[in-house]
């Protein structure tokens, strides 16, 4: 996807109306439009980084392509900006239908049993397909309203030409078992028995 320059006047435009959903403390990160649609911020972090030729948007854009073409549900791009601001660009998406597996845990009489053979069976194949999700989290796998899995918030994502060794695993489930510690989950959420599932040949 051809990355646009979008100017500050078309920016706010595309702003009338919009909610901010996620911000830091460098400023706005995700929008929603009056239209239901995203835009989602990148700010490159470093002066001198791989950014400078690959932005995170342009691999937020082509993990979703990848994604699409592996048959994973996941957001779908629209367009692909270079902001006025240097080191900003940002990216124009549809979002997944959906609620994340955190947003459905809140749910009266939520219980992970039911949820667990779908959720070790979707990162299962993951894995098995080569896909290291690094940000791997219960906020960013989303059930659609068909009662599939999908992942949202896709930048940081590598894909390998071979199934995930166990130590990427082990490593990805880390990541996965802190945000739980961080979000509260750790004694709601089965976590010895997902990762023994996952780690099991």
């Amino acid at each position: 996807m051809q990355r646009k320059k979008l100017v500050q006047l078309q920016l706010d435009h595309m702003l009338k109306g919009a909610r901010l959903i996620e911000a830091d403390g460098h400023g706005p990160k995700v929008y929603q439009l009056a239209d239901g649609t995203f835009l989602k911020i990148f700010r490159r972090k470093r002066l001198l980084s791989s950014a400078l030729l690959r932005p995170y948007s342009q691999s937020f854009c082509n993990n979703a392509q990848r994604l699409k073409e592996l048959g994973i549900p996941t957001l779908e791009p629209i367009a692909i900006f270079d902001l006025e601001q240097a080191g900003l660009t940002a990216v124009h998406y549809k979002p997944l239908p959906g609620q994340s597996l955190f947003q459905l845990s809140k749910a009266p009489n939520f219980n992970w049993a039911d949820v667990m053979p779908k959720l070790t069976s979707f990162i299962r194949n993951l894995y098995a397909q080569g896909i290291y999700f690094r940000s791997l989290h219960l906020g960013n796998i989303i059930k659609t309203p068909a009662g599939e899995l999908g992942l949202i918030d896709i930048a940081d994502m590598k894909f390998y030409r071979r199934a995930l060794p166990t130590q990427l695993r082990r490593r990805n489930l880390s990541h996965f078992h802190r945000y739980l510690e961080r979000e509260g989950f750790s004694d709601a959420f089965p976590f010895a028995e997902f990762s023994q599932a996952l780690l099991t040949p």
